[in-house]
C-alpha cells in the first residue's frame, strides 16, 4: 500500500518555493511524488468498481495537472501546492457526478455534488427541491452520509432566487447555488496503511448522494476543477 508521506512533503516545499526554478530542479522529487499519487488513485478507482463500476478507467484520465493557470488570477504562483483526481465514468471529462480527491498538506478532502453547475442544472435542482425532494432528504439522513460527511454545505444567495417566493417551505434550500459535501482528512489518515480503504468506504456512502445529482441536474460538467 502506499505511503503518501514523500507526496506531502514535496507538496510543503512546493508550498514555500512556488518558482518554476526551484520545480524544475526538484523535477525528479515531482515525478517520484506523481508517481505515488497516480497509483494511490489507481487503487482507490479498483476499490469503487466494487459497487459502482468503472471499466477500464485509469488514474491519469482521471489526474489534474500541477500547473496553474494564472492567466485571470492575482495569485501568478505557477503551480498547484496539491494533488487532485475526479473519478467517474471519463474520469476528467466525465459528464456524471464525480468522487472528487483532494491530497494537500493540512487540507485533503473527498468532496462532490453540484459545485458551480450550469445556470441550466441549477433550475433544475431548485425544480426538484421544490416539490420538498424527500429522496435527497432520506439521502442525506442516511447513518454513512452523516457519520462522514455531516451535512450539505455550498453557497447560498441571501434572498429568494428568481421565481420563489421568500415564504416557500423549502426556501432555505433553494437559495443553495452550489450543494456540495467534504470529507476532511487528516494528513496522518492520508498516510495511513488503511487509507485507501478508509476512502473506498467514505465513497461508497457517498455515491446515493452523487447519484441524485447526475439525475437530477442533467447532462454536462457538474463540477469545476478546485
Amino acid at each position: 500500500m502506499n505511503n503518501l508521506s514523500p507526496l506531502l512533503d514535496f507538496l510543503r516545499e512546493l508550498r514555500a518555493n512556488n518558482n518554476k526554478v526551484w520545480f524544475e530542479a526538484h523535477r525528479a522529487q515531482y515525478t517520484e511524488a506523481r508517481g505515488l499519487f497516480e497509483d494511490f488513485v489507481q487503487d482507490v478507482i479498483f476499490g469503487i468498481n466494487e459497487f459502482d463500476p468503472l471499466p477500464g478507467l485509469m488514474a491519469a484520465d482521471c489526474m489534474y495537472r500541477i500547473n496553474r493557470d494564472v492567466r485571470f488570477s492575482k495569485d501568478k504562483s505557477p503551480y498547484k501546492a496539491n494533488m487532485a483526481a475526479v473519478i467517474a465514468p471519463g474520469g476528467r471529462k466525465s459528464a456524471h457526478s464525480q468522487y472528487y480527491l483532494h491530497v494537500a498538506p493540512g487540507d485533503s478532502m473527498l468532496a462532490g455534488g453540484a459545485y458551480m453547475p450550469s445556470k441550466e442544472q441549477l433550475a433544475r435542482i431548485r425544480e426538484n427541491i421544490a416539490t420538498g425532494a424527500p429522496e435527497l432528504h432520506q439521502i442525506i439522513a442516511a447513518p454513512g452520509f452523516v457519520k462522514y460527511f455531516g451535512k450539505l454545505e455550498g453557497e447560498k444567495l441571501k434572498v429568494a432566487p428568481k421565481g420563489y417566493p421568500k415564504d416557500h417551505p423549502q426556501i432555505e434550500w433553494l437559495k443553495y447555488t452550489s450543494l456540495t459535501a467534504y470529507h476532511r482528512l487528516s494528513d496522518d489518515a492520508v498516510c495511513a496503511p488503511g487509507a485507501v480503504a478508509h476512502i473506498v468506504k467514505v465513497c461508497q456512502a457517498f455515491k446515493p448522494f452523487l447519484d441524485w445529482v447526475t439525475d437530477v441536474a442533467g447532462p454536462g460538467p457538474i463540477e469545476g476543477e478546485r
